[in-house]
Parts: structure tokens; sequence; C-alpha cells
């Protein structure tokens, strides 16, 4: 698949203060997320994309296209759903969706046409003559979701579509967002500071902290990985258990507990290599298994590794 986003020594300076630092970076999903605390720039990120804010150094390409000697004719190629709500609250909804698509570009017939289309298919329609003023919170995150795709664009970016919103209507935008990216007509780029948003729309994640790059990982090829994590509390020689698990093709650490005799070891299980397999390893060798836990890697654990390096690597973290 081409690249979707180009970062090359992406930096931007805002009110004096660098907000992203360097960004060195290659996307291809079909739906990246982007992950990070608050303030970690992702929405600055988004916004220099969209032309908002320009580079004080380094590049930034949409497929294959410099957003700045290209932003117009970028522009007509995105949807963009804010964060915020921007919205002229006096209009109805319809007819708010269709001012939008003109502005992308749309004839005014064809405009209308998309704007209806747009709003049945997010699930409004009994509400498109309504004023924008009167909608829910949900309401307003979905019409900004139509606003987004009304034009037909190449690539949506998707700024905290689930905020504040309740179970069921967060439910409801998570499978509108997979049902845009399964339908391969639309790549997207799905800001949050919510891991479960990510992990459910994404085969791709950037993980940003005070504006750089604390990990980018493929989560399909994590997913098909499916590492398994265990750590067990040993008594005995659990260093010894450690080794011999390694030398089947574990991933092993050991740290004993001082004068106790005791440790914990905590090892990637490879396939095929099965629990049974420790245990058998630690009758051999004598080694006590008080307690063993086991889990599956996921975003989570992804996310707070990133974190953890991006604090040793920067004593400002």
């Amino acid at each position: 698949m081409d690249p979707l986003l180009e970062l090359s020594g992406l930096s931007v300076a805002l009110g004096g203060r660098t907000v992203l630092d360097g960004l060195d970076v290659t996307l291809k999903g079909r739906a990246v997320g982007l992950l990070g605390p608050n303030g970690a720039g992702k929405s600055t990120l988004l916004n220099t994309l969209l032309g908002f804010y320009a580079p004080q150094a380094g590049t930034a390409r949409i497929f294959g296209q410099d957003v700045r000697a290209h932003g117009r004719e970028l522009r007509r190629r995105i949807g963009y759903m804010p964060e915020s709500d921007a919205f002229l609250a006096e209009m109805s909804g319809v007819r708010f969706v269709r001012y939008m698509a003109e502005l992308a570009g749309l004839p005014p017939r064809a405009a209308l046409e998309r704007a209806h289309e747009a709003f049945f298919y997010v699930g409004l329609g009994e509400a498109r003559y309504r004023k924008v003023g009167t909608y829910s919170l949900g309401m307003k995150q979905l019409a900004k979701l139509a606003q987004a795709i009304v034009h037909g664009p190449q690539l949506l970016l998707l700024d905290e579509p689930t905020n504040g919103l309740d179970p069921a209507a967060r439910t409801r935008m998570i499978r509108l967002i997979r049902e845009i990216r399964d339908a391969g007509e639309m790549r997207i780029v799905l800001s949050s500071h919510l891991l479960r948003d990510v992990e459910e729309c994404c085969d791709e994640v950037l993980i940003l902290k005070a504006g750089k790059v604390a990990a980018h990982c493929d989560l399909e090829e994590e997913r098909r990985a499916n590492r398994r994590f265990l750590e067990l509390e040993t008594a005995g020689r659990g260093a010894e258990l450690g080794d011999a698990a390694r030398a089947l093709g574990c991933e092993c650490a050991y740290f004993p507990v001082n004068g106790s005799g005791s440790g914990r070891l905590k090892v990637v299980l490879p396939e095929p290599l099965e629990v049974r397999d420790l245990y058998r390893l630690a009758g051999e060798r004598d080694v006590l298994i008080r307690r063993m836990s086991f889990r599956r890697h996921s975003l989570e654990d992804i996310f707070l590794e990133a974190m953890d390096q991006a604090r040793s690597t920067d004593g400002r973290l």
C-alpha cells in the first residue's frame, strides 16, 4: 500500500514553544491511530497536515504531495472532523452539510444530494431539517462526521470523534468509522487519547509524547504475533528456570528477591510452547511456582512502554 503520510524532520512552533519536534515517520495503514496524552501534539499535527500551521522545519507529505506546496489541492481530497464544534446553529443540518460540501468544491445540486445521503448514512435522516443548535451532543458528533465525508474525500481526519459520547453513541460512531475503513474508498487518521477507540478501528498507530515520536507500530503485525506474557513468582532456582525457558525460544527476565530465595520471572511465550512446558521445566529443576499471571500483548502495553521509554530518554518527562 502506498504511503499515506510521510513526516521528515517535521517541527512546528506555536507562540515560541516547540509543539512538534523533529517527527520522522512513514505511515501506510488504511486507518492510522494517533495516540498520546493531552498536550502531546496530536491536534497540532492534524492542523499542520491541513495547512493551518506552517512547519518551522522539515516536511509533511500526504499521498506523496508536500502539504505546503500542494495545500489547496490536498484539502479537496481531505475530510476533517474537528474536536470542537464549528456549527452555524441556526442552519438546518442538511443546509449546513450542503454548505460544507460546496466549500469543498461540489456544485450546489450535487452538494444538496450528497448532504441528504450523508445524513441518512450516519443515521440522522429524520433530523436533517432541524436546526443544528437543537441537536444533542451525539447528534452533533454525527453531523460533524457527515460534513467530513459529504464530498467523498480520500483521507478522513478524525479528531476525538467519540469525545463526550455515552456508550451507545460511542458504539454507533465506532461502527460507522469501521464501515468507512472497510469500504476502502477513504483512508483514516484517527486522533484520540482513548486506547480502545484506536485498537478497535486502526491497523497502524503513531504514539506522540511531548511533540516527539514515542512509538510507531503495525497493529496488524502485533495481532498476528499474538504474543503471550507470563509473570511467575518462584521459589528455588528461578534463574535456572529462566535459562531453560530461554533455550526453548522464550524471552525471559528474572528478578530475585534479596535473601528470600524467591523471585519473579517474566516470560514472553512463543508459539508453539504452552504454559505446561514451563511447569515441566520447573519440575525438572525443583522450582516451585507459587503464582502465575497470563495475558496477551495489547495496545495498552505498547502505549505504556512508549511512555516509559520517553521518560527514560528525556529528563523533562
